[in-house]
């Protein structure tokens, strides 16, 4: 190995460590989450979570026999992994600011260090399938992203984008629904990603048109709901209440505590009296707590297609330019 690339190797893997958890090197701040191994199997839940979501499925566009998917935002690369055994014959491309993927995979799989904010490299009309799980309040240029996306599908590929909204149904009117701390929770999130980190939690609301403003056809949006807790009576509701619960209680203090140290300024103790009283609030039978996630995907048209109103043109007479 050269002397550059052990350079470059080594500079990724030279992790930030901070308030007991570690941190990307790579791109420093893009991420607000930890690469730990701690969120690792935070991620083995969330990956649960979205296969029982889906019905089992990994990935609802219509996609049939692709040579070449592409996982924007890897994380552990579990969906990619799942996706190489489903598709053997597919080369499957995992990307990510950390290169903690895991070292088993199949032979039909790579996993690279790469900030998808940034222009992708890949040769134009590259994939059958890129896929988008999970990045928001990580993203500052959400239709750049999808502009990238679109330029590097091939011709009928498709784009699938899967997200989950920061809001609850936390009322503070309602006795079953109602916990201040839940509240503040979404309030401040949300306000950190409009107005001080730029980069947005209310990306869910957006995905629908940021497909269509890319130029995507055929574009198809579904919406699901994640309970917090065992409390719905349906027991496929009930079901994915238990790994909700676990989802939030399991994640809460790597979503906030690099958020709350570096922007707003609390103390290490002051996240950690907070993660423990919010996984109260969580586990709190007394509470009908849920949050909506939705998936939305569509379709990179053919040249001389004929696009509807709402998209890049009202006519495709080849790849559009991006």
């Amino acid at each position: 190995m050269s002397t550059m690339m052990i350079s470059l190797a080594s500079s990724v893997t030279r992790y930030r460590y901070e308030n007991g958890r570690r941190y990307h090197a790579f791109r420093d701040g893009q991420f607000y989450g930890p690469n730990d191994d701690k969120y690792a199997s935070y991620e083995m839940v969330v990956h649960h979570l979205w296969l029982l979501t889906l019905d089992d499925k990994l990935f609802l566009a219509p996609i049939d026999d692709p040579e070449m998917i592409l996982d924007v935002g890897t994380g552990t690369g579990l969906w990619a992994i799942d996706m190489a055994d489903y598709f053997p014959s597919a080369e499957i491309i995992g990307t990510d600011l950390s290169p903690t993927q895991v070292t088993t995979a199949p032979p039909n799989i790579r996993f690279e260090v790469d900030d998808a904010c940034s222009e992708w490299t890949y040769p134009r009309d590259s994939f059958d399938f890129v896929h988008v799980r999970g990045l928001t309040g990580c993203v500052r240029d959400w239709p750049y992203l999808y502009e990238q996306a679109y330029k590097h599908l091939k011709p009928g590929g498709y784009f699938e984008h899967l997200e989950f909204s920061i809001d609850t149904n936390a009322d503070p009117n309602n006795p079953a629904h109602a916990h201040q701390m839940y509240t503040q929770f979404s309030n401040s999130i949300l306000s950190l990603g409009d107005n001080r980190t730029g980069m947005t939690f209310r990306t869910i609301r957006h995905m629908k048109s940021y497909m269509l403003a890319a130029g995507f056809v055929d574009v198809e949006e579904h919406r699901f709901v994640w309970p917090i807790g065992p409390w719905p009576s349906d027991p496929h509701l009930k079901d994915m209440g238990r790994w909700g619960e676990r989802n939030w209680a399991d994640g809460i203090e790597g979503w906030v505590i690099a958020l709350y140290t570096r922007v707003l300024g609390w103390t290490y103790e002051e996240v950690q009296g907070f993660v423990k009283e919010f996984r109260k609030v969580i586990k709190d039978r007394k509470n009908h707590f849920w949050h909506e996630v939705r998936c939305v995907y569509g379709r990179k048209p053919f040249p001389g297609e004929v696009v509807e109103s709402g998209g890049k043109a009202e006519a495709e007479g080849g790849a559009a330019e991006v």
